[in-house]
């Protein structure tokens, strides 16, 4: 699905939502690092995981190459709020790989969604699940699937908001550390 870039604004600031492209790796590896360690550790819910499992984990899924193999993939799909000169926020699809017994590959799942704290209140999650539920609608029929933090209930009831119900748990490594993830699934 391409649609029209949305420009979300607060307090004279736009952000466009738009796909991601190879040349946003290095910016979006920063992003995806500085949002995870804003909700995860010590600003966020403050998990104390070891410091060499955070590194593992780190460098496998936040440094510029991970983040540049990723948009290279064609089963994936990352959007971007861009607000010029710096990423605030994104949203990633794909094909669901959760631990569940009737979830498939052919079937979607949002990976991830995260905004910088700084831009919360611009309304750009609304904007990156709307564009990130409408591409799966379109390339992957079924059920959408995500995977959220067990103890992140902000963001459980963003997604029981938009439909989607608890339907397993599963645990989410981080380095040899495991976090207590809940299964949600939203059915169309």
């Amino acid at each position: 699905m391409t649609s029209a870039p949305r420009r979300p604004q607060s307090g004279g600031m736009t952000a466009t939502i738009r796909i991601a492209r190879p040349e946003d790796a290095a910016a979006l590896a920063a992003l995806k690092l500085r949002t995870f360690r804003e909700t995860f550790l010590e600003e966020g819910f403050a998990i104390p995981y070891p410091p060499a499992d955070r590194a593992i984990f780190e460098t496998a899924s936040y440094s510029a190459p991970a983040v540049a193999a990723e948009l290279a993939d064609p089963a994936r799909r990352t959007w971007v709020a861009d607000a010029g000169d710096r990423l605030l926020g994104y949203a990633q699809v794909g094909p669901c790989k959760l631990p569940h017994p009737e979830a498939g590959e052919a079937q979607g799942e949002l990976y991830q969604l995260y905004v910088l704290r700084e831009a919360q209140g611009m309304k750009l999650g609304k904007a990156l699940l709307d564009a990130a539920l409408g591409h799966l609608a379109e390339a992957r029929p079924g059920p959408v699937w995500l995977g959220v933090w067990s103890g992140n209930d902000k963001a459980q009831a963003v997604y029981a908001a938009r439909g989607f119900e608890k339907v397993g748990d599963y645990r989410f490594k981080v380095g040899s550390w495991y976090d207590e993830e809940y299964i949600l699934r939203k059915d169309r």
